[in-house]
Protein backbone atom coordinates (compact mmCIF):
# COMPACT_ATOMS: atom_id res chain seq x y z
CA UNK A 1 0.00 0.00 0.00
CA UNK A 2 1.30 4.02 -0.91
CA UNK A 3 1.01 6.03 1.72
CA UNK A 4 -2.38 8.27 0.92
CA UNK A 5 -1.81 12.14 0.02
CA UNK A 6 -4.76 12.93 1.99
CA UNK A 7 -6.59 10.05 4.07
CA UNK A 8 -10.29 9.54 4.33
CA UNK A 9 -10.74 12.32 7.22
CA UNK A 10 -8.67 15.15 5.96
CA UNK A 11 -9.72 18.69 4.79
CA UNK A 12 -8.23 19.30 1.46
CA UNK A 13 -6.76 22.99 1.15
CA UNK A 14 -9.07 25.76 -0.59
CA UNK A 15 -6.55 26.23 -3.44
CA UNK A 16 -6.67 22.67 -4.62
CA UNK A 17 -9.65 21.73 -3.15
CA UNK A 18 -12.01 22.60 -6.32
CA UNK A 19 -9.24 21.25 -9.29
CA UNK A 20 -9.77 17.64 -6.56
CA UNK A 21 -13.23 17.71 -7.16
CA UNK A 22 -13.44 18.32 -10.39
CA UNK A 23 -10.76 15.19 -11.51
CA UNK A 24 -14.15 13.35 -9.95
CA UNK A 25 -16.51 15.05 -11.76
CA UNK A 26 -14.97 14.30 -14.71
CA UNK A 27 -14.39 10.73 -14.25
CA UNK A 28 -18.12 10.07 -13.77
CA UNK A 29 -19.52 12.77 -16.18
CA UNK A 30 -19.71 10.43 -19.20
CA UNK A 31 -21.50 7.55 -17.91
CA UNK A 32 -23.36 9.66 -15.57
CA UNK A 33 -24.87 11.43 -18.31
CA UNK A 34 -25.10 8.61 -20.62
CA UNK A 35 -27.63 6.31 -18.92
CA UNK A 36 -30.66 9.15 -18.85
CA UNK A 37 -29.58 10.10 -23.15
CA UNK A 38 -30.42 6.52 -23.42
CA UNK A 39 -33.52 5.73 -21.48
CA UNK A 40 -35.00 9.41 -22.17
CA UNK A 41 -34.44 10.99 -18.76
CA UNK A 42 -33.22 14.35 -18.26
CA UNK A 43 -29.55 14.90 -17.80
CA UNK A 44 -29.44 17.90 -15.48
CA UNK A 45 -31.47 15.73 -13.33
CA UNK A 46 -29.12 12.86 -13.60
CA UNK A 47 -26.83 15.05 -12.24
CA UNK A 48 -28.13 16.49 -9.19
CA UNK A 49 -29.19 13.33 -8.33
CA UNK A 50 -26.15 11.57 -8.10
CA UNK A 51 -24.94 14.76 -6.02
CA UNK A 52 -27.34 14.39 -3.83
CA UNK A 53 -26.81 10.42 -3.76
CA UNK A 54 -23.20 10.63 -3.31
CA UNK A 55 -23.81 12.78 -0.09
CA UNK A 56 -25.92 10.84 0.78
CA UNK A 57 -23.91 7.53 0.45
CA UNK A 58 -21.10 9.78 2.71
CA UNK A 59 -23.15 10.54 5.54
CA UNK A 60 -24.98 7.01 6.25
CA UNK A 61 -21.27 5.71 5.76
CA UNK A 62 -20.18 7.51 8.81
CA UNK A 63 -17.73 9.71 6.03
CA UNK A 64 -15.79 6.69 5.99
CA UNK A 65 -16.08 5.33 2.66
CA UNK A 66 -14.57 8.03 -0.31
CA UNK A 67 -17.17 6.70 -3.23
CA UNK A 68 -19.25 8.46 -5.66
CA UNK A 69 -22.63 7.35 -6.84
CA UNK A 70 -23.77 7.57 -11.05
CA UNK A 71 -26.47 6.49 -13.03
CA UNK A 72 -26.30 2.49 -13.42
CA UNK A 73 -26.02 0.96 -16.94
CA UNK A 74 -27.73 -2.15 -15.21
CA UNK A 75 -31.10 -0.95 -15.26
CA UNK A 76 -31.25 0.83 -18.84
CA UNK A 77 -33.55 -1.98 -20.22
CA UNK A 78 -35.68 -2.50 -17.24
CA UNK A 79 -35.87 1.09 -17.55
CA UNK A 80 -37.20 1.59 -20.98
CA UNK A 81 -39.74 -1.35 -20.72
CA UNK A 82 -40.93 0.25 -17.65
CA UNK A 83 -41.56 3.43 -19.25
CA UNK A 84 -42.83 2.05 -22.38
CA UNK A 85 -45.17 0.69 -19.95
CA UNK A 86 -46.37 3.23 -17.64
CA UNK A 87 -44.50 6.23 -19.34
CA UNK A 88 -41.61 7.83 -16.80
CA UNK A 89 -43.81 7.59 -13.45
CA UNK A 90 -43.50 4.08 -13.91
CA UNK A 91 -39.58 3.48 -14.09
CA UNK A 92 -39.35 6.33 -11.07
CA UNK A 93 -41.56 3.47 -8.87
CA UNK A 94 -39.67 0.45 -10.49
CA UNK A 95 -36.54 2.66 -9.03
CA UNK A 96 -37.57 3.74 -5.90
CA UNK A 97 -38.42 -0.34 -5.17
CA UNK A 98 -35.08 -1.44 -6.41
CA UNK A 99 -33.71 0.88 -3.63
CA UNK A 100 -36.18 -0.28 -1.15
CA UNK A 101 -34.59 -3.70 -1.72
CA UNK A 102 -31.10 -2.40 -1.45
CA UNK A 103 -32.70 -1.29 2.04
CA UNK A 104 -34.21 -5.00 2.87
CA UNK A 105 -30.86 -6.87 1.77
CA UNK A 106 -28.80 -4.46 4.01
CA UNK A 107 -30.67 -5.35 6.74
CA UNK A 108 -31.02 -9.05 6.98
CA UNK A 109 -26.95 -8.68 6.67
CA UNK A 110 -26.74 -6.81 9.74
CA UNK A 111 -28.81 -9.42 11.24
CA UNK A 112 -27.57 -12.64 9.32
CA UNK A 113 -24.30 -11.92 7.64
CA UNK A 114 -23.41 -12.14 4.03
CA UNK A 115 -23.15 -15.58 3.63
CA UNK A 116 -26.66 -16.04 2.37
CA UNK A 117 -26.34 -13.76 -0.40
CA UNK A 118 -23.10 -15.40 -1.90
CA UNK A 119 -25.37 -18.51 -1.56
CA UNK A 120 -27.37 -17.12 -3.24
CA UNK A 121 -25.98 -15.09 -6.16
CA UNK A 122 -23.07 -17.05 -7.24
CA UNK A 123 -20.73 -16.12 -10.03
CA UNK A 124 -22.13 -18.80 -11.98
CA UNK A 125 -25.80 -17.04 -11.58
CA UNK A 126 -23.98 -12.99 -11.44
CA UNK A 127 -21.08 -13.53 -14.44
CA UNK A 128 -23.68 -14.86 -17.17
CA UNK A 129 -26.28 -12.00 -16.08
CA UNK A 130 -23.83 -9.69 -16.27
CA UNK A 131 -23.28 -10.80 -19.66
CA UNK A 132 -27.08 -10.61 -20.45
CA UNK A 133 -27.29 -6.95 -19.18
CA UNK A 134 -24.61 -5.72 -21.50
CA UNK A 135 -25.58 -7.83 -24.73
CA UNK A 136 -29.35 -7.28 -24.36
CA UNK A 137 -28.46 -3.40 -25.32
CA UNK A 138 -26.18 -4.61 -28.33
CA UNK A 139 -28.75 -3.45 -30.51
CA UNK A 140 -29.56 -0.02 -29.29
CA UNK A 141 -26.06 0.60 -29.41
CA UNK A 142 -25.69 -0.17 -32.88
CA UNK A 143 -28.75 1.44 -34.12
CA UNK A 144 -27.80 4.66 -32.18
CA UNK A 145 -24.65 4.45 -34.25
CA UNK A 146 -25.53 3.30 -37.37
CA UNK A 147 -29.06 5.37 -38.21
CA UNK A 148 -30.20 9.06 -39.07
CA UNK A 149 -32.01 9.74 -35.79
CA UNK A 150 -34.82 11.47 -37.67
CA UNK A 151 -35.27 9.03 -40.54
CA UNK A 152 -34.23 5.71 -38.60
CA UNK A 153 -32.08 4.64 -41.41
CA UNK A 154 -28.66 3.82 -42.56
CA UNK A 155 -26.57 6.63 -42.61
CA UNK A 156 -22.50 6.52 -43.45
CA UNK A 157 -22.19 10.10 -41.97
CA UNK A 158 -23.86 9.51 -38.95
CA UNK A 159 -21.96 6.34 -38.46
CA UNK A 160 -18.45 7.86 -39.18
CA UNK A 161 -19.29 10.01 -36.25
CA UNK A 162 -20.06 7.17 -34.07
CA UNK A 163 -16.79 5.27 -35.55
CA UNK A 164 -14.78 8.78 -34.59
CA UNK A 165 -16.13 8.36 -31.06
CA UNK A 166 -15.38 4.80 -30.38
CA UNK A 167 -12.12 4.87 -31.57
CA UNK A 168 -11.14 7.69 -29.91
CA UNK A 169 -12.75 6.05 -26.48
CA UNK A 170 -10.59 3.01 -27.32
CA UNK A 171 -7.44 5.04 -27.85
CA UNK A 172 -7.56 6.77 -24.86
CA UNK A 173 -8.99 3.81 -22.82
CA UNK A 174 -5.59 2.02 -23.98
CA UNK A 175 -2.97 4.46 -24.26
CA UNK A 176 -3.92 7.16 -21.93
CA UNK A 177 -1.54 7.90 -18.55
CA UNK A 178 -2.47 9.51 -15.78
CA UNK A 179 -6.25 11.28 -15.11
CA UNK A 180 -6.62 11.15 -18.79
CA UNK A 181 -6.91 7.37 -18.56
CA UNK A 182 -10.17 8.03 -16.12
CA UNK A 183 -11.72 9.89 -18.52
CA UNK A 184 -11.73 7.88 -21.31
CA UNK A 185 -15.76 8.37 -22.10
CA UNK A 186 -15.74 11.84 -21.41
CA UNK A 187 -12.65 12.57 -24.33
CA UNK A 188 -14.01 10.19 -26.42
CA UNK A 189 -17.67 11.59 -26.36
CA UNK A 190 -15.48 15.34 -26.65
CA UNK A 191 -13.51 14.59 -29.83
CA UNK A 192 -16.79 12.70 -31.43
CA UNK A 193 -18.70 16.24 -30.84
CA UNK A 194 -16.20 18.39 -32.28
CA UNK A 195 -16.33 15.72 -35.37
CA UNK A 196 -20.48 16.14 -35.81
CA UNK A 197 -19.57 19.66 -35.19
CA UNK A 198 -17.29 19.80 -38.25
CA UNK A 199 -19.74 17.93 -40.80
CA UNK A 200 -22.79 19.50 -39.36
CA UNK A 201 -24.47 17.37 -37.19
CA UNK A 202 -24.87 19.46 -34.21
CA UNK A 203 -28.04 22.71 -34.23
CA UNK A 204 -26.42 24.83 -31.37
CA UNK A 205 -29.43 26.76 -31.70
CA UNK A 206 -30.58 25.29 -28.18
CA UNK A 207 -27.69 26.04 -26.28
CA UNK A 208 -27.76 29.83 -27.38
CA UNK A 209 -31.01 30.06 -26.71
CA UNK A 210 -30.82 28.37 -23.02
CA UNK A 211 -30.82 30.36 -19.84
CA UNK A 212 -27.53 30.21 -17.63
CA UNK A 213 -29.76 29.62 -14.17
CA UNK A 214 -32.77 27.20 -15.36
CA UNK A 215 -35.21 24.69 -12.73
CA UNK A 216 -34.76 21.70 -14.70
CA UNK A 217 -38.13 19.57 -14.98
CA UNK A 218 -38.14 17.75 -11.66
CA UNK A 219 -40.32 14.11 -11.52
CA UNK A 220 -42.39 14.75 -8.24
CA UNK A 221 -44.51 11.51 -7.37
CA UNK A 222 -48.08 12.26 -7.28
CA UNK A 223 -47.44 15.69 -8.47
CA UNK A 224 -46.79 14.90 -11.24
CA UNK A 225 -47.66 11.25 -11.98
CA UNK A 226 -49.88 8.52 -10.11
CA UNK A 227 -48.23 5.92 -8.27
CA UNK A 228 -49.32 2.42 -8.55
CA UNK A 229 -47.47 -0.21 -7.72
CA UNK A 230 -48.06 -3.29 -9.78
CA UNK A 231 -46.81 -6.79 -10.12
CA UNK A 232 -45.03 -6.44 -13.41
CA UNK A 233 -43.09 -3.48 -12.49
CA UNK A 234 -41.48 -5.29 -9.28
CA UNK A 235 -40.78 -8.39 -11.27
CA UNK A 236 -38.83 -6.06 -14.06
CA UNK A 237 -36.77 -4.58 -11.64
CA UNK A 238 -36.74 -6.22 -8.80
CA UNK A 239 -34.00 -9.00 -10.08
CA UNK A 240 -31.42 -6.55 -11.64
CA UNK A 241 -31.75 -4.81 -8.25
CA UNK A 242 -30.88 -8.00 -6.77
CA UNK A 243 -27.82 -9.19 -9.03
CA UNK A 244 -26.17 -5.71 -8.78
CA UNK A 245 -25.43 -6.31 -4.95
CA UNK A 246 -22.84 -8.52 -6.37
CA UNK A 247 -21.20 -5.35 -8.45
CA UNK A 248 -21.63 -3.39 -5.35
CA UNK A 249 -19.56 -6.10 -2.70
CA UNK A 250 -16.91 -6.11 -5.65
CA UNK A 251 -16.61 -2.56 -5.54
CA UNK A 252 -16.05 -2.41 -1.93
CA UNK A 253 -13.04 -5.01 -1.99
CA UNK A 254 -11.52 -3.35 -4.70
CA UNK A 255 -11.84 0.87 -2.62
CA UNK A 256 -11.23 -1.78 0.48
CA UNK A 257 -7.63 -2.60 -1.31
CA UNK A 258 -6.83 0.87 -2.47
CA UNK A 259 -7.41 2.72 0.43
CA UNK A 260 -5.96 0.28 2.66
CA UNK A 261 -9.32 -0.61 4.72
CA UNK A 262 -11.90 -3.37 5.43
CA UNK A 263 -15.14 -1.84 4.49
CA UNK A 264 -17.01 -5.01 4.97
CA UNK A 265 -16.16 -5.07 8.97
CA UNK A 266 -16.52 -1.18 9.01
CA UNK A 267 -18.42 0.63 8.74
CA UNK A 268 -20.13 -2.57 7.50
CA UNK A 269 -21.59 -3.84 4.08
CA UNK A 270 -25.25 -3.45 5.46
CA UNK A 271 -24.45 0.40 6.30
CA UNK A 272 -22.83 0.84 2.03
CA UNK A 273 -25.66 -1.41 1.05
CA UNK A 274 -27.96 0.94 2.28
CA UNK A 275 -26.37 3.88 1.26
CA UNK A 276 -26.42 2.77 -2.30
CA UNK A 277 -29.78 2.03 -2.04
CA UNK A 278 -30.96 5.57 -0.59
CA UNK A 279 -29.13 7.43 -3.07
CA UNK A 280 -31.19 5.24 -5.80
CA UNK A 281 -34.31 6.17 -3.61
CA UNK A 282 -33.57 9.96 -3.76
CA UNK A 283 -33.36 9.63 -7.34
CA UNK A 284 -36.09 8.27 -8.34
CA UNK A 285 -38.08 10.92 -5.56
CA UNK A 286 -36.65 13.57 -8.09
CA UNK A 287 -36.65 11.39 -12.02
CA UNK A 288 -33.34 10.74 -11.81
CA UNK A 289 -31.98 6.64 -12.74
CA UNK A 290 -30.88 4.40 -10.45
CA UNK A 291 -27.25 4.92 -8.75
CA UNK A 292 -24.35 2.71 -7.75
CA UNK A 293 -20.87 3.20 -7.09
CA UNK A 294 -18.56 4.23 -9.55
CA UNK A 295 -15.27 2.22 -10.61
CA UNK A 296 -14.03 5.44 -12.60
CA UNK A 297 -13.73 7.43 -9.19
CA UNK A 298 -12.20 4.16 -7.19
CA UNK A 299 -9.48 4.60 -10.10
CA UNK A 300 -9.31 8.27 -9.50
CA UNK A 301 -8.93 7.59 -6.23
CA UNK A 302 -5.98 4.54 -6.50
CA UNK A 303 -3.84 7.29 -9.26
CA UNK A 304 -3.90 10.36 -6.69
CA UNK A 305 -3.16 8.55 -3.57
CA UNK A 306 -5.89 11.22 -2.18
CA UNK A 307 -9.10 9.64 -0.45
CA UNK A 308 -10.75 12.59 1.28
CA UNK A 309 -14.32 12.04 1.56
CA UNK A 310 -14.72 16.26 1.14
CA UNK A 311 -13.34 15.68 -2.24
CA UNK A 312 -16.10 13.20 -3.05
CA UNK A 313 -18.59 15.37 -1.43
CA UNK A 314 -17.09 18.17 -3.72
CA UNK A 315 -17.78 16.62 -6.80
CA UNK A 316 -20.97 16.02 -5.73
CA UNK A 317 -21.73 20.05 -5.18
CA UNK A 318 -20.53 20.59 -8.26
CA UNK A 319 -22.81 17.88 -10.20
CA UNK A 320 -25.59 19.83 -7.79
CA UNK A 321 -24.80 23.19 -9.33
CA UNK A 322 -23.88 21.90 -12.97
CA UNK A 323 -27.35 20.21 -13.15
CA UNK A 324 -29.15 24.07 -12.52
CA UNK A 325 -27.02 25.51 -15.52
CA UNK A 326 -29.17 25.41 -18.51
CA UNK A 327 -26.75 26.11 -20.97
CA UNK A 328 -24.75 22.87 -19.28
CA UNK A 329 -28.08 20.90 -20.20
CA UNK A 330 -28.80 22.62 -23.63
CA UNK A 331 -24.77 21.34 -24.34
CA UNK A 332 -25.88 17.87 -23.48
CA UNK A 333 -28.60 17.53 -25.15
CA UNK A 334 -26.81 19.08 -28.56
CA UNK A 335 -24.70 15.60 -28.44
CA UNK A 336 -25.59 13.99 -31.50
CA UNK A 337 -27.36 10.75 -31.14
CA UNK A 338 -24.22 8.30 -32.83
CA UNK A 339 -21.78 10.01 -30.76
CA UNK A 340 -23.43 8.34 -27.59
CA UNK A 341 -23.78 5.29 -30.17
CA UNK A 342 -19.71 5.13 -30.47
CA UNK A 343 -19.19 5.55 -26.86
CA UNK A 344 -22.52 3.26 -26.07
CA UNK A 345 -20.76 0.07 -28.04
CA UNK A 346 -18.08 -0.19 -26.14
CA UNK A 347 -19.44 0.62 -22.59
CA UNK A 348 -21.81 -2.56 -23.08
CA UNK A 349 -19.49 -4.70 -24.73
CA UNK A 350 -17.23 -3.77 -21.52
CA UNK A 351 -20.17 -4.49 -19.46
CA UNK A 352 -20.81 -7.73 -21.06
CA UNK A 353 -17.21 -8.87 -20.65
CA UNK A 354 -16.78 -7.99 -17.48
CA UNK A 355 -19.29 -10.78 -16.81
CA UNK A 356 -16.88 -12.96 -18.70
CA UNK A 357 -13.77 -11.42 -16.00
CA UNK A 358 -16.11 -13.00 -13.08
CA UNK A 359 -16.31 -16.35 -14.68
CA UNK A 360 -12.80 -16.46 -15.44
CA UNK A 361 -11.48 -14.68 -11.74
CA UNK A 362 -13.62 -17.10 -10.26
CA UNK A 363 -12.60 -19.77 -11.95
CA UNK A 364 -16.04 -21.37 -12.61
CA UNK A 365 -15.46 -24.70 -14.43
CA UNK A 366 -17.30 -25.36 -17.52
CA UNK A 367 -16.36 -29.01 -17.59
CA UNK A 368 -19.02 -29.15 -15.27
CA UNK A 369 -22.48 -29.57 -16.08
CA UNK A 370 -24.11 -27.93 -13.88
CA UNK A 371 -22.52 -25.15 -14.22
CA UNK A 372 -22.54 -25.43 -18.04
CA UNK A 373 -26.63 -25.75 -17.86
CA UNK A 374 -27.07 -22.43 -15.17
CA UNK A 375 -24.76 -20.42 -17.60
CA UNK A 376 -26.68 -21.54 -20.92
CA UNK A 377 -29.99 -20.46 -19.88
CA UNK A 378 -29.34 -17.44 -18.13
CA UNK A 379 -27.76 -16.32 -21.95
CA UNK A 380 -30.33 -17.27 -23.93
CA UNK A 381 -33.79 -16.65 -22.23
CA UNK A 382 -31.91 -13.49 -21.62
CA UNK A 383 -30.50 -12.61 -24.78
CA UNK A 384 -33.16 -14.16 -26.91
CA UNK A 385 -35.83 -12.37 -25.19
CA UNK A 386 -37.81 -14.96 -23.58
CA UNK A 387 -41.11 -14.32 -21.59
CA UNK A 388 -43.80 -16.15 -19.47
CA UNK A 389 -47.15 -15.25 -19.68
CA UNK A 390 -49.88 -16.05 -17.25
CA UNK A 391 -52.92 -13.91 -17.00
CA UNK A 392 -52.10 -10.30 -15.67
CA UNK A 393 -48.78 -11.90 -14.68
CA UNK A 394 -46.01 -11.19 -17.40
CA UNK A 395 -41.79 -12.17 -16.61
CA UNK A 396 -39.96 -11.08 -19.39
CA UNK A 397 -35.93 -11.23 -20.40
CA UNK A 398 -33.38 -10.10 -17.89
CA UNK A 399 -35.51 -10.88 -15.01
CA UNK A 400 -36.32 -14.19 -15.92
CA UNK A 401 -33.04 -14.82 -17.03
CA UNK A 402 -31.92 -13.91 -13.67
CA UNK A 403 -34.61 -15.84 -11.55
CA UNK A 404 -34.15 -18.85 -13.91
CA UNK A 405 -30.57 -18.79 -12.92
CA UNK A 406 -30.87 -18.62 -8.89
CA UNK A 407 -33.72 -21.21 -9.15
CA UNK A 408 -31.42 -23.60 -11.07
CA UNK A 409 -28.30 -22.61 -8.96
CA UNK A 410 -30.60 -23.94 -5.98
CA UNK A 411 -31.97 -26.93 -7.27
CA UNK A 412 -29.49 -28.60 -9.58
CA UNK A 413 -27.59 -31.06 -6.76
CA UNK A 414 -23.28 -30.07 -6.66
CA UNK A 415 -23.76 -26.82 -5.36
CA UNK A 416 -20.78 -25.23 -3.37
CA UNK A 417 -21.57 -23.29 -0.16
CA UNK A 418 -19.83 -20.20 0.40
CA UNK A 419 -17.14 -19.50 2.83
CA UNK A 420 -18.15 -17.24 5.83
CA UNK A 421 -14.41 -15.71 6.09
CA UNK A 422 -14.94 -15.49 1.75
CA UNK A 423 -14.44 -11.83 1.90
CA UNK A 424 -11.17 -11.51 4.60
CA UNK A 425 -9.88 -14.26 2.53
CA UNK A 426 -10.16 -12.28 -1.21
CA UNK A 427 -8.39 -9.38 0.59
CA UNK A 428 -5.51 -10.84 2.50
CA UNK A 429 -4.86 -12.89 -1.02
CA UNK A 430 -5.11 -9.27 -2.89
CA UNK A 431 -2.88 -7.02 -0.46
CA UNK A 432 -0.41 -10.18 -0.87
CA UNK A 433 -0.12 -9.64 -4.71
CA UNK A 434 0.15 -6.06 -4.39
Amino acid sequence: MHKPILDIKDVPKPAHWLTLSIQHLFAMFGATILVPYLVGLNPAIALISSGLATIAFLIITKWQVPAYLGSSFAFIAPIIAAKAAGGPGAAMIGSFMAGLVYGAIALIIKKAGYRWIMNLLPPIVVGPVIIVIGLALAGTAVGMAMNNPETGEYSMLHFSAALITLGATIIFSIYAKGMLSMVPILAGIIIGYVYSLAVGLIDFSLVQQAAWFEMPEFLIPFADYEVRITLDLALLMIPVAVVTISEHIGHQLVLGKVVGRDYIKEPGLHRSILADGTGTMISALIGGPPKTTYGENIGVLAITKIYSVYVLAGAAVIAIIFGFIGKVTALISSIPTPVMGGVSILLFGIIASSGLRMLVDSKVDFGNNRNLVIASVILVLGIGGAHIEIWAFKLEGMALAAISGVLLNLILPGREEAKEDMFEAENEKKNNVA
